[in-house]
This record gives structure tokens, sequence and C-alpha cells, in this order.
């Protein structure tokens, strides 16, 4: 699961171009799996209050976050891919959803503010990262005490085996960016933990077949704000 340091420097620039060269496209590909995605989303829903802050990971074209940000008092959308957010301000623009901002950012690094969130979301990213450890601890440092991180993940090892056979293939013809991490539902709690989490919640939310993308909800210790 470890990448080398040298990886670590070179991945997010990579990364950011394949998801640049693809944005568009991915944005006019259909959710593979809409009843799933809805569970989800009314999970999320459900976690944040009216006075929440809230940090989206990965958040792409800003699908999930036009859905979850007029419920909340504050919502960051952040992407390391530029195009991929300019495509999300085109979206908010036309919604017009006061309480949410788009930035560039890598998930694991420091954002632009200091401020602590109530709640932190990384939906279909982790799998994505290249440093996991150093990822969860900015997550981690960015939360509030008692805040929520909710993720959810596609854990490959507990997927077709071919699949660890296949990437480096992928990634040769351009059809997987430079990180992805394979990992078991099992291993990525167990790197939650670590990094001094409480895992509150696993659950499965695909509408059909095994599902290999868990829906973790975790807590940061201590007494979440009122």
């Amino acid at each position: 699961m470890n990448a080398t340091p040298a990886a670590l420097t070179r991945a997010p620039a990579r990364d950011a171009q394949f998801w640049d060269r693809i944005a568009r496209q991915y944005a006019k590909d259909p959710v593979a799996d809409p009843e799933g995605y809805a569970r989800s989303v009314r999970r999320c829903q459900a976690l944040l209050g009216p006075t929440a802050r809230v940090l989206e990971l990965g958040c792409g074209t800003g699908t999930t976050a036009l859905q979850l940000a007029p419920q909340v008092a504050a919502y960051i959308g952040s992407d390391l891919s530029a195009e991929m957010i300019s495509i999300a301000e085109e979206k908010r623009a036309a919604a017009g959803v006061s309480a949410l901002r788009f930035v560039v950012a890598d998930a694991a690094a420091r954002m632009p503010e200091d401020d602590r969130y109530d709640a932190v979301l990384a939906m279909n990213l982790l799998h994505l990262v290249p440093d996991l450890p150093g990822t969860l601890a900015q997550v981690h440092a960015r939360l509030a005490p008692g805040g929520l991180f909710v993720s959810k993940t596609a854990c490959l090892s507990d997927m077709n085996p071919l699949i660890r056979l296949l990437l480096p293939l992928m990634r040769w013809v351009g059809k997987a960016p430079a990180s992805v991490r394979c990992f078991t539902a099992g291993e990525l709690e167990a790197a939650l933990r670590a990094a001094d989490f409480e895992v509150v919640a696993v659950e499965r939310h695909a509408s059909k077949g095994r599902d290999a993308r868990p829906f973790i909800v975790a807590r940061k210790p201590g007494p979440a704000a009122r």
C-alpha cells in the first residue's frame, strides 16, 4: 500500500493531467448505480445539519456538492483537477447555490484557510490518492473535535483479482491515473483507526451485486460542536 517518496512527488501532477484530460467526458457519463448513489446522498444528508461546515475532497464536477450544499451553512468542494473544478463552477453558477464554493487543491495538501470543518467528505477518492496515511492525517487535522469523516471507496482488493494485474496496462494506455491503490475494506478501516479515527458505521449502498465500495462514517475524537 505504500508508495515511494519519488512517486508521491510525481503523482499529483500526473493525476491532475489525467483527470483534466477526461473531465468533459466524465461529466457526460451517467452514474453507474443511480439507486446506490442516491442512498449515499441521502445518508450524507442525514449526517449533516444546517449549521455544518463541510469540506469535500475529490469533488469532481460537483454533482454531490450541489445536492448537499443547500442544506448546510458552508460547503467547499475541492479537486486537484482544474478542469473538473471549471465544470463544477459552471454547474454552480447555473444552480445558484450560495453556500457552495469550489477550489483546486490536492487532497493531501493543506487548504488555504485554517478553518476546522464539522464534516469532511471523500466520495470515490481514497483508492486514488498516492499517500493514504498522509491524506488521512490532513483530514484529521482539518476536522473539528467530534467532526465526521465520510467516505465511499472502491476497495479494489475485494474485487476481481485481475484488476491488480491490469492496472499497469491501463495506466500505459491512458485509462487509469498514476495513483490507484489496492486494499481491502478491512485494511481501509485499519488505516482509519491508525489515523486516530473512530469507525462509527460501515454500510453497503449498492442496489445490486457484490458491493466493494463501503460507505464509512468515522469520527475524530472529542466533543462535537454545538
